[in-house]
């Protein structure tokens, strides 16, 4: 991968040449500290890897129906994501072409037309302009031409993704045989029930190297997660921009709630560059999607799905996210000491277990390719 001074400075460059994107797995180390704690790699993070990638934004229960609208942050820029009243799915820059002020105001809801609070200008829930108060008399204004801007959006399963590129590739694309992997598992037949956000003092890139490490860390961090899987036989899939992680399952007696609440034949673990985690059991799933908050800190959104959301099903599924509840607990124990020992003297870079971390060494890649990219 080559890239020139005329798309980075020389520090930057000078930090982005220590890793090889092409050492095989057997040869490779892991990206090394600076890209952990430099805050030009974050700031190049933010636009050549959530900037220019799908995103999971959310769900297509928020908009379920015509005029159904939430808003978001992607890579620093607000967005809305609404429902039209042909029923077709949009996401715009939530920012009024007047003066730049949000349109949309509420994280979520129902709406049919957008009034910039500001100055009253109305949009259109196809993002176009309706009307501007007190406007007559502007020479070479065309109302067409200020409607709000789009942002590429499609759908995948029941999750909502978008991406800030002028011209990305189709997501089906981009997920290529995931889409194949994922269709038997049914996760249609599960159900929102309920989310938690997790503010972590690490860098956003530990949290995915932690949970991409092939199980490594479960028989030493996480006991009772450990006693329902078949360690010995975990597996990890490379495809293009995703990991697939799977354990066969077993009848744990070491923790009586992981055992009633991870069950079934066998666990996945679907990871999809950069960002987001499916974890997927019999009749639980949960989705975890990481996000920067700066150089040593990052958020980290849980989305909780059952097969049955019912009122006589509330004791099992509150045990079950008390569970990832312990699991998370641990991890951020871990990821947290991870990051101070990043700024220690004693490291730079680490390797790779051959037979445990090709996830963790596709997205080294990956990420490297996003970052050396020009633009």
């Amino acid at each position: 991968m080559t890239y020139t001074m005329t798309n980075l400075d020389q520090k930057l460059a000078d930090t982005l040449a220590l890793y090889n994107d092409t050492a095989a797995l057997a040869e490779a180390f892991t990206i090394p500290a600076p890209w952990y704690l430099d805050p030009a790699v974050a700031k190049r993070e933010r636009s050549h890897v959530f900037g220019n990638s799908w995103q999971a934004i959310g769900r297509t229960d928020q908009v379920a129906n015509p005029g159904d609208f939430f808003t978001a942050e992607l890579a620093g820029e607000p967005l809305l994501i609404v429902r039209g009243a042909d029923g077709q799915l949009r996401a715009f820059y939530n920012v009024c072409r007047h003066h730049a002020a949000a349109v949309a105001t509420a994280p979520c809801g129902h709406a049919q037309s957008f009034r910039c609070p500001y100055h009253g200008w109305n949009y259109g829930l196809d993002g176009s302009l309706k009307g501007m108060p007190e406007f007559a008399g502007v020479c070479n204004f065309r109302r067409e031409d200020n409607g709000l801007v789009p942002v590429a959006v499609q759908v995948w399963e029941n999750f909502i993704f978008v991406n800030l590129s002028p011209n990305p590739q189709p997501l089906n694309s981009f997920l290529g045989d995931l889409v194949q992997r994922v269709e038997p598992l049914e996760l249609k037949s599960l159900h929102f029930h309920s989310r938690k956000e997790y503010t972590l003092n690490c860098n956003w890139k530990v949290y995915v190297d932690n949970y991409l490490d092939g199980g490594y860390h479960v028989p030493h961090l996480h006991k009772g997660l450990n006693s329902v899987l078949d360690y010995t036989h975990y597996t990890i899939e490379n495809g293009e921009n995703y990991c697939l992680q799977s354990s066969p399952m077993v009848a744990g007696e070491e923790d009586v709630q992981v055992s009633a609440t991870r069950k079934g034949s066998r666990a996945w673990y679907f990871w999809l560059y950069p960002n987001f985690m499916i974890n997927i059991y019999e009749g639980v799933m949960d989705t975890n999607l990481v996000l920067p908050l700066g150089p040593d800190k990052c958020r980290v959104i849980f989305d909780f799905f059952f097969a049955d959301v019912s009122a006589e099903r509330a004791d099992y599924n509150t045990a079950s996210i008390a569970t990832s509840d312990t699991v998370q607990d641990e991890d951020v124990a871990i990821c947290e000491s991870v990051q101070r020992g990043l700024a220690s003297c004693a490291y730079s870079s680490g390797r790779l277990s051959v037979r445990r971390e090709a996830g963790e060494h596709l997205f080294h890649r990956l990420l490297a390719r996003g970052l050396k990219s020009g633009g």
